[in-house]
């Protein structure tokens, strides 16, 4: 039997909000005590994470002192360190408090934004403090339930001035962050700003820096909106912006479930799984998901467990289909190469443009060829039912 144990080498990391998720939802109160983070430090080395992620009030609360903040946060450096655990990726927390009920950084008054930016700025020192290289911004309460306040442009505009103004931060301050938005369509507002990696893609070339910024796509957001989130993931990929990414699992058309990893579409876990792998990506797995309310505290290193395992379960299948000789030959039959047609379509000069018009295609042939995607997605199915 294949062991699926992980190791820091892996590089999976969890949030503190995920595994000290207590159960609490918007019908029911908490179902399981709450848990400090020098403990889910301990748990998740344990476990064989690599490391930990934070909002910045996952750690300290927003009405601690600085002395109270300075005395859990080396508490919690003391845990890193006993425990050898990182933190690669920090965040802010501005969709909890009552202050952002209509958005941080696009809210309509422009004492909110301020605050946001402060609180942000804050973070950002907290996150640096810790060894974090990567900073995400999710944009939960950047939204709107009505338009009625006419202020869509100017939201964008203020979403950009803030995001502008952070990135000179982190400069002034030698932090060399690397900014990665996090889309989302929806919940807890109605319509959120920014909602898929697409429109976050293209939101970025319109900053003052765009090569600080990438994105932080998350399996459940796409999936909500009914995307394909292994195509959302190339596509960040293809444009060099695949800067952190949140693994999950979701039911479509459904409320935010951050189910553990591959528990709803294992055929996805294992398309995006290969995707990365093969891609190169060399940054966090990182699994923003959280134990079934149903769970205790053992539900919740158990759902931790599997997340990691099913992830290398997956990265083992995705070997698998590279050596399945039979699969091979079918992604071969389906890929169909001309190297003269290759030369005359990769490079654009005024001749190969006149040959490929004066090209004869035999149209009705390549109608009727079939691809054999049938035969190549039920080899895939076979591979991941274990029968290949």
């Amino acid at each position: 039997m294949p062991d699926y144990t992980p190791t820091p080498a892996d590089k999976f990391t969890f949030g503190l909000w995920t595994v000290g998720n207590t159960g609490r939802d918007p019908f029911g109160e908490p179902t399981r005590p709450a848990m400090k983070a020098p403990y889910l430090v301990q748990k998740l080395a344990e476990l064989g994470a690599w490391g930990v992620n934070l909002h910045d009030n996952d750690l300290v609360p927003i009405s601690a002192s600085a002395s109270e903040r300075d005395s859990i946060v080396a508490e919690f450096k003391q845990a890193l360190s006993d425990h050898g655990l990182v933190v690669p990726m920090a965040t802010t927390n501005l969709f909890n408090d009552p202050a952002f009920k209509d958005g941080a950084f696009t809210s309509a008054d422009a004492r909110v934004r301020a605050y946001a930016l402060q609180k942000t700025m804050r973070s950002m020192d907290l996150g640096a403090e810790l060894g974090a290289a990567t900073y995400v911004f999710w944009g939960g309460r950047e939204g709107t339930e009505v338009d009625a306040g006419g202020k869509l442009l100017d939201c964008l505009g203020w979403f950009r001035d803030s995001l502008n103004f952070l990135a000179e931060y982190s400069e002034s301050q030698g932090y060399g962050y690397r900014f990665a938005l996090e889309p989302k369509p929806n919940e807890p507002r109605a319509d959120i700003f920014l909602p898929t990696v697409g429109s976050a893609l293209g939101f970025i070339a319109t900053l003052d820096k765009p090569e600080q910024f990438g994105v932080n796509p998350e399996f459940a957001h796409e999936t909500m909106a009914g995307l394909n989130f292994s195509h959302a993931v190339a596509q960040a990929i293809d444009a060099g912006k695949l800067f952190h990414i949140d693994l999950n699992d979701q039911k479509m058309g459904r409320f935010d479930q951050d189910l553990r990893f591959g528990a709803e579409n294992p055929k996805g876990a294992f398309f995006l799984v290969q995707l990365l792998e093969s891609s190169g990506y060399a940054g966090p797995r990182h699994f923003d998901a959280h134990a079934l309310r149903t769970e205790d505290e053992a539900g919740v290193w158990a759902f931790a467990r599997g997340c990691m395992r099913t992830y290398l379960i997956f990265k083992e299948k995705a070997q698998q289909f590279a050596q399945d000789s039979e699969i091979q030959a079918a992604l071969a039959a389906y890929r169909v190469e001309d190297a003269e047609l290759a030369q005359l379509t990769g490079t654009f000069s005024p001749q190969n443009a006149e040959a490929l018009k004066a090209r004869t295609f035999d149209r009705a042939a390549l109608g009727a060829r079939g691809p054999g995607l049938e035969q190549l997605d039920q080899l895939t199915m076979e591979l991941l039912l274990g029968i290949r």
